[in-house]
């Protein structure tokens, strides 16, 4: 059986520790897939729990010199508490690194000046100050070098510990067994070690901290979970913790309460704001059988509802296990820095070297040699690059969670930057999906009135949304509707239904022509009524067109504006309906779409979409039905709104809670402008490596600049993924 895990491991200091896990974990027999997330600290693992299990995960990741644990163990409190908990460590190792540090540093700075302090240079000094941070302050990276030159997997660590090494060792050799030239100080290098390990510690301390920020979506999310309800047990209102809650539980809410759990009103009515899961700003009106969802937050009236979704279950639950699931995933685009970094550190120790034996043995400089293959050692270091990607994607991801737009991985994030096409299904998604009866034209002997009984209840257990606005209507003029006495739906087509021991065929020309009914007497009042917009029904009894009942749906207030936004975008939009070519071509000319595909056959949608994709268009197919599904799922990008189906949520890629046009357009810009956040944050840890590298093996980067540098370089790329915190996705 295929599992799913999410595990948190803690030591990771870079994309090359980060790589050697997922590369180890892969390895495994029974690992399916096995992704490793440097910025959340997690691996997400799909695996068969009938060849592997959790513990040989954690007992494999260990023996990397890495701590790991499920993350279900964990808790959100307590890895919020052990992230905080690593940041008060950084920040006082970097204070007391900096203070020891600060007397080596003036030494240098004075003797740059001319200024001779002879007991700030004293070689004795600088050893006692240089050597608790080197060893004491600095164990970490001679701990996880250690780990990772046994796993044979060098890594960032290892470079530091070979460069700070490199030139504390170099000074005692320089202050011990060389003597200074007459007149000269001996050339002592503690401050460079010193001050390397102080910045580095400075910049994982900044980088914790940022970090921390990038998974303020999940905060927030979680944060708008209420902490009680108030149920109704034993015919008395009692408050309980919300996890307390049941399905079944009645469960009242005054105005200005939070919603506790998912569930449907039975008493009462109100207006909810909807935003914070949503980002529709407009309260939304409920009535008894309408759905609240939890956490949101009843503005006036006083209702009863029925709780249907507790715990793990809820809509916010859902939304915020996809977020954090698309928090933890990979864009194919990171897949190029993985490459980089898994040899990255094994060609910088390369060039150190060749940088060290061509200033000795060309130059005959050891000294510079030494200084020079140091600068290299730090100054490569590849945390940049492994940071480049991930921290975008979980700004981006949480960023969409809170304008109503989820989507569900790095890939979709990625893929819908591409789009160059958007298939729009009609019914639901363009128009508000609430059809109602427009027109009852009688053809024979049948009056008009029933006509319209005949279609209630023939139409009575139809889930389509024709028939229920013919039984809407019918219940609205005759009470109660009875059942047929037999009932078949034709997807795509109509129903045929037997109604007092008669045959009542309802739908389209199709289904008349399948079953030999002649129409030629409905054709003019048909082509009429599709002309203005209009779908029309033919009404059939015992074989014999009997009328036409005419439906229309109203248009969203969004779709024309949104069709025009993906337009102006460069994207090509398509509308796909079962609807016939004149009612289809009524709709698309209302919102100012020329591509129309009619009369598609819900499981015809599919193919239409792989035809597109085969003209090599990228393609995002929007739905909110059922028979939406398999197109969601063949399309590049499945699009669902959020107010349909469980069905076409679960298969498509990117989820529009608001339920309007609008979020397709700020989906397609949210991923834009992620994507060239990621694209900037790689140019810069690429550019920053390619010219430092040669500058220090050069000799044209002190040790000092190059770490700061270093250390900097991480710090700068998840500063400019938390930039896009300030976006707004729905603003042009």
């Amino acid at each position: 059986m295929i599992e799913k895990e999410t595990i948190k491991i803690t030591g990771m200091t870079c994309a090359a520790c980060a790589a050697r896990i997922e590369k180890r974990l892969n390895k495994l027999e029974g690992i399916q897939k096995a992704v490793v997330n440097l910025t959340t600290e997690k691996a997400s693992v799909e695996y068969d729990s009938a060849k592997v299990q959790v513990s040989d995960m954690i007992k494999a990741i260990e023996a990397l010199g890495y701590k790991a644990e499920k993350f279900e163990e964990a808790g959100f409190d307590r890895e919020k508490e052990q992230r905080e908990k690593e940041i008060k460590r950084l920040r006082t190792e970097f204070v007391v690194s900096a203070i020891l540090s600060f007397p080596l540093v003036m030494a240098m700075i004075l003797h740059l000046l001319n200024i001779n302090l002879a007991f700030l240079h004293n070689e004795y000094l600088q050893l006692i100050i240089a050597t608790p941070v080197q060893f004491i302050i600095g164990f970490r990276f001679y701990k996880n070098a250690f780990h990772a030159l046994k796993a044979k997997s060098p890594n960032m660590d290892v470079l530091i510990a070979m460069g700070t090494s490199a030139a504390y060792f170099f000074s005692i050799y320089n202050a011990f067994f060389v003597p200074a030239e007459p007149g000269m100080m001996k050339e002592l290098y503690f401050e460079a070690a010193a001050v390397i390990i102080t910045l580095i510690l400075l910049g994982k301390y900044l980088e914790a901290v940022a970090k921390g920020k990038t998974s303020e979506a999940i905060k927030k999310l979680m944060g708008l979970q209420p902490k009680t309800a108030r149920v109704i047990r034993n015919g008395r209102e009692e408050d309980i913790p919300v996890n307390e809650v049941e399905v079944g539980d009645v469960i009242v809410v005054r105005p200005g309460e939070k919603v506790p759990v998912d569930g449907k009103i039975i008493e009462g009515s109100s207006s909810i704001d909807e935003s914070m899961l949503t980002g529709e700003s407009l309260p939304v009106e409920k009535k008894v059988g309408d759905i609240v969802i939890g956490a949101t937050i009843n503005k006036y009236g006083t209702f009863k509802f029925e709780a249907t979704k507790v715990g793990k279950d809820t809509v916010l639950s859902q939304i915020i296990k996809m977020v954090e699931e698309a928090q933890g995933s990979k864009a194919p685009i990171q897949k190029v820095a993985d490459k980089v970094s898994g040899v990255f550190v094994p060609v910088v120790l390369g060039i150190a070297v060749i940088t060290f034996l061509i200033w000795y043995l060309a130059a005959g400089d050891f000294t510079h040699a030494i200084v020079s293959a140091v600068s290299v050692l730090v100054i490569a270091c590849p945390c940049a690059l492994g940071l480049a990607t991930p921290t975008a994607i979980m700004v981006g991801t949480g960023k969409g969670a809170e304008n109503g737009i989820l989507i569900k991985g790095g890939e979709y994030l990625e893929m819908a930057y591409k789009l160059n096409a958007v298939v729009l299904d009609k019914t639901g998604t363009i128009t508000k999906g609430q059809p109602e009866v427009t027109d009852i034209l009688s053809l024979g002997q049948i009056q008009s009135n029933e006509l319209l009984r005949l279609a209630a209840i023939a139409e009575k257990n139809s889930e389509h949304p024709l028939g229920t606005a013919f039984y809407e209507r019918g219940k609205r003029e005759f009470g109660s509707i009875p059942d047929p006495e037999g009932f078949e739906a034709i997807p795509g087509m109509g129903v045929v239904a037997v109604v007092n021991r008669k045959e009542i065929y309802i739908g389209t020309r199709k289904l008349m022509a399948e079953r030999n009914i002649d129409t030629k007497s409905s054709e003019t009042l048909i082509t009429q009524l599709e002309d203005e917009g209009k779908t029309a029904m033919l009404i059939a009894v015992d074989k014999k067109i009997e009328g036409i009942i005419a439906v229309a749906d109203t248009l969203k207030e969004s779709s024309k504006q949104a069709i025009e936004e993906l337009k102006e975008m460069g994207v090509e939009v398509y509308m796909i309906t079962g609807d016939n070519k004149r009612t289809a071509a009524a709709i698309a000319r209302q919102v100012g779409i020329s591509n129309v595909l009619a009369e598609v056959l819900p499981e015809k949608k599919a193919d239409e979409v792989e035809k597109l994709k085969k003209q090599g268009k990228v393609v995002a197919m929007v739905g909110d039905g059922i028979n939406d599904a398999p197109a969601l799922a063949t399309a590049d990008i499945g699009m669902a709104i959020g107010t349909g189906t469980d069905v076409a949520i679960e298969a498509s890629d990117i989820t529009l809670m608001r339920g309007d046009l609008n979020a397709i357009p700020a989906a397609i810009r949210l991923s834009r402008r992620t994507m060239r956040k990621i694209k900037q944050n790689l140019f810069w840890a690429f550019i920053y490596n390619i010219i430092g590298i040669p500058f220090a093996a050069m000799g044209l980067l002190n040790p000092i600049i190059a770490g700061g540098a270093m250390a900097f370089s991480s710090v700068s790329v998840v500063t400019n993924s938390l930039s896009l915190k300030g976006f707004n996705p729905y603003k042009k």
